[in-house]
């Protein structure tokens, strides 16, 4: 088991790159299951979800070559009848999104109950009620789904909820589809964008991308594509953070800062500032962070809602950020129950922070944070802890870092580039 081993109290300075957006790489490759030429992707993150997904689509015959540093060739010209590697599936969240594209190849799929991140109940309904609406029937296994198709057929869809998978599978399943799909209530993020402009350069027909509504025709053959991936806006905002906390002055290259307007909103409750150069956000050091009061004094609130809301991912990130910022601030995590339960570990470190109930957490700052043994639970909160970690006094150890891995490539020598006192060690 590997773990890190932080000295906190260091400022950072340079730039750092983000790495290509997790959550267009893992149902980008999916969707290279649709065709049966070759898909190249490009600014593929190196991660463990990344490398997990390419090892289930090797398993179902998928050729995969490497052309160079985040560059995937993927050909799937000759996949066979067997089933996605169950104990694969169990890994990741978006093992799911294999349903859509083996629907509409070949028909029919098995699926072991996908893994992901533990931050609270994260059905799937949503899936299976586009699936359904498309002409899929599912049965559901206390382990597994099978799903079965005489054809897939378009219809209109209106989803029960903004879900970024539910919609990205309707997507998948729709593009060749026979006739007009509809998929109202979709979900907007610049991932889902990145999907539909990816299948669009495949020769789908969607229209509307970047709205709530997306009108899909259907096509009978999807070919070759060059694509590349947009920046992972999870990453940038967590720079954004860390810097602010760390007192560092950071550049983050090719940041699109017009995802981050949001952010910039939510974060400037909390105090912290930065400024646009071109496609790069520069966040300037020794920032006075000073929780910015409400009308009347009112205590302000930071919570989540879907695109172009604050996203759920960042929450974890602010709630660090609100901890070295003088003043009171309510944390509202609306969508997760789980996700806030990390607060434990930085209270263990100094923060004062009142967790009222699964959803909702009330941070009194600026909290002076101390070295501590850590342990990552999921993603986001693995990297608000090191994040943590970086700005607290002495040393600290997270362990369970597979965590953290999964979604942020080669962290560790990436922040130390920057100054970061961070080692990697096996523990």
């Amino acid at each position: 088991m590997e773990a890190f081993v932080i000295e906190g109290g260091y400022r950072l300075n340079g730039s750092i790159t983000p790495a290509g957006n997790k959550n267009a790489a893992l149902p980008l490759l999916a969707a290279s299951l649709l065709s049966s030429e070759p898909l190249t992707l490009r600014n593929i993150p190196d991660i463990g979800d990344v490398r997990t997904k390419r090892r289930i689509l090797e398993g179902l015959g998928v050729v995969i070559d490497q052309d160079g540093p985040g560059v995937l060739r993927l050909n799937a010209a000759s996949i066979g009848t067997q089933e996605p590697d169950p104990e694969l599936c169990s890994r990741i969240r978006t093992s799911i999104l294999l349903a859509g594209p083996l629907l509409a190849r070949r028909g029919y799929v098995r699926l072991r109950r996908p893994g992901g991140d533990r931050i609270g109940p994260r059905p799937l309904d949503t899936h299976f009620l586009a699936l359904r609406s498309l002409g899929a029937s599912v049965e559901i296994t206390p382990t597994d789904y099978e799903l079965r198709t005489e054809g897939l057929r378009g219809t209109e869809i209106f989803l029960d909820e903004m879900s970024v998978t539910g919609t990205e599978q309707a997507i998948l399943a729709a593009v060749m589809a026979e006739g007009t799909t509809i998929i109202a209530n979709a979900a907007s993020e610049p991932h889902v964008q990145d999907l539909c402009h990816c299948l669009n350069a495949m020769g789908a027909r969607i229209s509307g991308i970047g709205t709530n509504c997306l009108t899909i025709e259907g096509v009978s053959k999807l070919h070759s594509a060059d694509f590349t991936i947009g920046p992972d806006y999870m990453e940038v905002g967590s720079f954004i953070g860390l810097a602010a906390v760390t007192g560092s002055e950071l550049r983050i290259v090719g940041a699109r800062p017009q995802e981050h307007r949001m952010t910039r909103i939510a974060f400037g409750k909390l105090g912290v500032t930065w400024y646009d150069e071109g496609d790069d956000i520069i966040v300037p050091a020794e920032q006075e962070l000073v929780v910015r009061q409400g009308a009347h004094g009112a205590v302000p609130k930071i919570d989540d809602s879907p695109w172009p809301g604050f996203p759920s991912d960042l929450l974890s990130i602010a709630l660090t950020v609100a901890t070295q910022s003088r003043g009171t601030v309510l944390i509202h995590e609306k969508m997760f129950p789980s996700r806030l339960f990390f607060v434990d570990e930085l209270i263990s470190m100094g923060a004062s922070i009142i967790l009222c109930d699964p959803h909702r957490a009330v941070v009194v700052g600026r909290s002076q944070l101390y070295g501590e043994r850590l342990n990552s639970p999921d993603i986001r909160a693995g990297m608000s802890l090191l994040i943590a970690a970086l700005c607290a006094q002495g040393k600290s150890t997270i362990y369970n870092i597979t965590q953290i891995d999964r979604g942020y490539a080669q962290i560790d020598e990436r922040l130390a580039a920057l100054g970061a006192r961070i080692r990697r060690v096996t523990v």
